[in-house]
């Protein structure tokens, strides 16, 4: 496999990209007759074009789908060819992505409901806490409980795939208007979130869609600009991801390795080109690195509106085509489908073999068999059909019979878990003099437009609203709340038994304008200024700042100018730079992230001390927003069809990778989080599993996931925690590696390889175990096409950060 992956995205001025201009066409683009061959005399390592890769690999079943893919392919065998059309197409009906149902085989369809936080088209459902927030909270048994109940939800309401979990975007630039749908810009601690997550879900028994495939950065220019009077002709192209082969799978696919090893079902590919060519038709990346690399068993589907050709998509990897035809669909602009009867066409001219065809269908049923979907699932529930404003049912061009109860409340308990995993996500940058945990104060002053309600139920995280709680960004990833637990109405509760009183002001404006002693003077000094403030973001824009929206740091400079404890508490999509953290009066500032629907609740847990703070943050907050070395490709004004390229040049330095090798300072590093105790670490031992480890990993069979060798274990740490403090708390080791000297130019000081999340009563101690695999001590050889573990000594690290390391060994690996 190295021989036939030596030219993939290293770039060829031989290999073209698949750049078929008539979206209608049968035929295959002219890269679709190019096969890769063995380039082992010629490496070429330029990037910004993406050699072709065909054909697109057969599923084989290997990793526990082989009894599936027999009834899958007994299934397939029945169908006639529009059948099989229809089954790789989406149409409009009663969920967001759905394929028609075929009454005679007894099959009732797939119904495809976003998305990475809640299941948005639904009601009575849940809105958990989002990515960034599971991220933060670092805490492997939460990940896996929140992706279970989220996946008994989406069952229950009759949804046979849950649109997520995310790690593309990964977090390249601090400012991309989707982080906060994935985990963290770490991919390490990402893969781990991915791969738990993935498995609770489909224990619940629906499939996971790991999204977005892949090195999808940003949200300007994500998708190409057409020709308003010509519709299918397009104007400019949609913006190019450009990385190397290194940066590719040392950072933007590593997390998605995980999620295939967790067997997830499907990956959605994404908007923008990679190297050249749309991610929805590039078959480097979908027949190579993620069919045939690693092993990926399942199917891929587009992003909505994403799939720009028909038979050159399917030849590159892509298996279903979303939404398909779709009415008045913004980036389809009502054009049909390049799939659907067009597969049809293309199959009986010769230009589209059926056994591509029959690959697409058993890819997408096995995994419907191996969970069991086709006994007793439930039926979409009814009151779809009426909340998605996505295609309502004037766009419906098929039948859907929808049957069973309508308005099913799956919530069950999910709300106790909700309130749990946001206190669990909460991060205490800063805790001045033992602010934190408040002690009963009598009387509160609340600051900020993120503190109450709403003013509106109907745009609730739907759009840019001034007055009220921020709990989700926007878009495909949201959810609708059937209730919310707002932090005004938590902290009066809490004042209430305490004999105590709240006073607000939620007008931003007001608020960073005035003289707040003038405001305070009817009910006299306040105890405790918290200042609640919020920043959104959303699919289809990036932040245009790392500021606090609505003039939030001027808000905090006011109130601190006069209050001398004031406490901070951001609801955020991800990184603010809090330029006034070193304001004497600010004493607390409590990173809340995105915590779902019992917000406040979570929020007032953490603030009175029911929960000690244990959320770590899964970035780095800089000094300056112009500190970040990748921000979004944006303003290209020139006009021609390609201009928009987004050069990867940072390579493998992004967030705490570059900061590291730069020597920068930073405000909160990467890691960082306070506790209301404190935590002793000693005694880091290291042991090899095996005494003679060479370089190169064994070529066994490839499993999902990529080669099995990869995901063995090496090494094992352990390190002594304490918890030395007088209150009960959970710590977070975290192990990072330092690869020798010997490893290529670029090679990141350190990265995060290990963590656990460990609770602790005060004098208590735990020996804390950490597992070392082989790709996590290797990095990735672009000339012989391995992970190879590089020669000379590595340095262990564990600390409470990616700076502040308190023990560490040195260890040759290779022996």
């Amino acid at each position: 496999m190295a021989a036939i992956l030596s030219s993939l995205l290293a770039g060829s001025a031989l290999l073209g990209a698949v750049r078929a201009q008539d979206p209608f066409s049968a035929v295959r683009s002219e890269d679709a007759f190019q096969y890769v061959q063995p380039l082992n005399t010629t490496i070429l390592t330029e990037y910004g074009s993406s050699p072709a890769f065909y054909p697109s690999p057969n599923i084989t079943g290997v990793g526990g789908w082989e009894a599936a893919l027999v009834k899958a392919r007994a299934w397939v065998a029945q169908l006639t060819i529009e059948e099989k059309a229809d089954m790789a197409t989406g149409t409009a009906g009663p969920c967001v992505g759905n394929i028609v149902a075929i009454p005679r085989l007894g099959f009732s369809g797939l119904c495809l409901h976003d998305g990475p936080l809640a299941i948005r088209v639904a009601d009575y459902a849940s809105v958990f806490s989002a990515g960034i927030s599971i991220g933060a909270t670092w805490d492997k048994a939460i990940m896996y409980e929140r992706g279970l109940a989220m996946g008994r939800e989406f069952k229950a309401k009759g949804a046979h795939v849950a649109l997520g979990p995310v790690s593309g975007p990964l977090g390249r630039s601090a400012y991309a208007g989707r982080n906060w749908e994935g985990f963290s810009s770490d991919p390490y601690l990402s893969g781990v979130a991915m791969e738990k997550t993935i498995t609770g879900h489909q224990d619940a028994g629906v499939q996971a869609c790991a999204k977005h495939w892949v090195a999808n950065e940003q949200e300007i220019q994500r998708n190409p600009i057409y020709d308003r009077n010509v519709t299918t002709v397009k104007t400019s192209n949609a913006v190019s991801s450009n990385l190397d082969d290194r940066t590719m799978h040392e950072l933007y696919m590593w997390p998605f390795a995980n999620a295939i090893k967790a067997k997830a079902a499907s990956v959605m590919c994404s908007y923008q080109r990679i190297n050249g060519s749309y991610g929805c038709q590039n078959s480097a990346t979908q027949n190579g690195l993620l069919k045939t690399e690693l092993g990926f068993q399942g199917y891929i589907m587009s992003d909505w509106g994403a799939t720009h050709t028909g038979v050159a998509a399917i030849e590159a990897g892509l298996d279903m085509n979303m939404p398909g035809t779709l009415g008045p669909y913004g980036l389809n602009f009502g054009v049909p489908s390049f799939f659907g009867g067009n597969i049809t066409i293309a199959v009986n001219n010769g230009s589209l073999s059926v056994s591509r065809v029959d690959d697409m269908i058993v890819r997408i049923m096995t995994p419907y068999f191996w969970l069991n979907q086709d006994q007793n699932y439930p039926s979409v529930d009814p009151s779809s059909a009426d909340l998605n404003t996505f295609s309502p049912r004037a766009t419906w061009v098929r039948n859907f019979t929808l049957t069973g109860e309508r308005s099913r409340d799956v919530r069950g308990n999910h709300g106790e878990l909700i309130r749990k995993h946001g206190a669990a996500s909460g991060v205490l940058l800063k805790n001045r003099n033992g602010t934190l945990p408040l002690k009963a104060p009598k009387n509160i002053a609340v600051f900020g437009n993120d503190a109450g309600d709403p003013t509106e139920s109907s745009v609730l995280n739907q759009q840019d609203y001034e007055f009220g709680t921020l709990t989700a960004g926007g878009g495909s990833g949201t959810g609708q709340f059937t209730y919310l637990v707002t932090p005004l109405q938590a902290l009066q509760a809490r004042a209430k038994k305490d004999g105590g009183i709240v006073q607000y002001w939620l007008n931003n404006t007001l608020i960073a304008a005035s003289n707040i002693s003038t405001l305070l003077i009817p009910r006299g000094q306040p105890d405790v200024c918290i200042v609640m403030l919020k920043t959104w973001a959303a699919e289809g824009g990036d932040r245009p700042s790392l500021s606090l929206d609505w003039d939030g740091d001027e808000v905090v400079r006011s109130v601190a100018s006069f209050c001398q404890n004031t406490v901070v508490v951001t609801h955020s999509s991800g990184i603010n730079t809090l330029p006034w953290s070193d304001h004497p009066n600010v004493t607390a500032i409590l990173a809340a992230h995105f915590p779902g629907q019992e917000s406040g609740n979570s929020l007032t847990d953490l603030l009175y001390g029911d929960v000690n703070p244990s959320g770590h943050l899964p970035y780095t907050i800089a000094m300056n927003g112009t500190d970040y070395n990748a921000p979004p490709t944006t303003a290209i004004n020139t006009t021609g069809f390609d201009d928009w390229q987004s050069w990867f040049d940072e390579k493998l330095e992004i967030d705490y990778r570059y900061f590291d090798a730069k020597n920068i300072s930073v405000r909160y590093e990467f890691g960082f989080g306070l506790s209301y105790t404190t935590f002793n670490m000693s005694n880091l031992r290291l042991s090899p599993h095996d005494s003679n480890i060479a370089s190169e990993p064994e070529d066994l069979p490839i499993q999902p996931g990529g080669n099995p060798a990869l995901w063995t274990h090496l090494y094992n740490a352990t390190v002594s925690v304490t918890n030395s403090g007088p209150v009960a708390g959970a710590a977070v080791p975290q192990l990072y590696v330092g690869l020798p000297s010997s490893a290529p130019a670029g090679t990141p000081p350190r990265q995060l390889r290990g963590f656990e999340k460990v609770h602790l009563k005060p004098g208590e101690t735990q020996t804390v175990n950490f597992e070392l695999m082989r790709r996590d001590l290797s990095y990735w050889d672009i000339i012989s096409q391995q992970w190879l573990i590089p020669e000379g000594a590595f340095t262990i690290y564990v600390g409470w950060s990616s700076r502040n390391l308190v023990v560490q060994q040195s260890v040759t690996v290779v022996g």
